[in-house]
């Protein structure tokens, strides 16, 4: 029986990459790491199912005490303070750079599988090349990138001596049940309040469905150590026609022509960001106004040989549209 370790099942992926390995592995034996004082209501559907012990990623004295006292064949390390929240660079650097070297240390000795779940924000959150590939330069445009590109660097350095790693990079997921950048371009177009820019923009989303499935085939499969896949929907899409697209949805017709705006509007918008370091608010303005997309080419050549089939943004952007009509 395959011995599991998860972390970061209260969040949006973590949760949804649990509930599929439940139904897909009955026969794994699965322990997983939740912060204290998370609110109860974030995991009970799993408790029964599975192993619950709280520990902070933040406190590596605690977690590495707790993963050489318990033995596990693969760690799913999902868990990961995210970007634009008000933690000090130092619990940031704790969370997610040192807990992803002790779990590369539980690996080595243990002879353990690692699947790291690291980001398309490797890149930065505007790569400087598109699509953004292999051997595009890694930007540390704000911190919490800087710990993913930090923890890609740690693991790919333990790959060289005998690591056996898998790293999953995501691009911003769409779904049931996430409250992030999709679920509010759906209700800012709602309201009427998306500001749209007067010139073409690529964007390039991902279904949970599409990660869920990189992240069952690395646990279930055997695979080359050092593996990376870029997990988005199998093309890129006009941010324009996303939004007429949420507005036909919502509205049954396009969005009002007169919410366009000109890039100076975007530029004095991300310089007041910076000015203010508000590194949310800067992301946020360079998401809707410059073109990001990846080279997902590895991911898909991999699930299509499975039998999985693509995701496209539209229509299958729709089940955030109908998730926010439900709430």
């Amino acid at each position: 029986m395959a011995k599991i370790l998860i972390t970061g099942i209260t969040g949006f992926i973590g949760r949804n990459v649990l509930r599929e390995m439940l139904k897909a592995c009955p026969d794994f034996n699965i322990t997983a790491l939740v912060r204290p004082k998370t609110d109860p209501r974030r995991y009970q559907e799993f408790e029964k199912a599975i192993r619950l012990v709280t520990i902070d990623l933040a406190d590596t004295a605690s977690l590495k005490e707790f993963l050489f006292t318990n033995e596990f064949d693969t760690i799913l390390h999902i868990g990961a303070l995210r970007g634009g929240r008000k933690y000090p660079q130092e619990t940031y650097l704790r969370s997610n750079v040192y807990s992803t070297g002790q779990m590369v240390e539980y690996c080595l000795a243990k002879d353990a599988r690692l699947i790291y779940c690291s980001s398309v924000g490797v890149f930065g959150t505007i790569p400087q090349e598109l699509p953004a590939g292999p051997q595009t330069e890694k930007n540390p445009d704000n911190y919490y990138h800087y710990t993913k590109i930090e923890s890609e660097r740690i693991i790919n350095r333990a790959i060289l001596n005998g690591l056996n790693a898998g790293i999953v990079r995501p691009s911003i997921a769409y779904g049931e049940g996430d409250f992030g950048f999709p679920y509010q371009m759906v209700k800012l177009v709602d309201k009427h309040l998306f500001p749209l820019i007067n010139r073409p923009i690529w964007i390039h989303l991902c279904h949970i469905d599409a990660l869920v499935k990189a992240f069952l085939y690395l646990a279930t499969r055997e695979w080359k150590s050092g593996l990376t896949l870029t997990v988005a929907d199998r093309e890129p899409v006009r941010l324009q026609s996303l939004v007429d697209f949420i507005s036909r949805q919502l509205h049954g017709k396009n969005y009002p022509r007169a919410l366009r705006f000109d890039r100076i509007f975007f530029a004095w918008g991300e310089k007041l960001a910076r000015l203010v370091k508000n590194e949310l608010w800067i992301s946020r303005f360079e998401l809707i106004s410059k073109s990001w997309f990846y080279d997902v080419s590895a991911y898909y050549d991999i699930m299509e040989k499975e039998g999985y089939k693509s995701h496209f943004t539209i229509p299958e952007f729709e089940i955030t549209i109908k998730d926010y009509q439900k709430h």
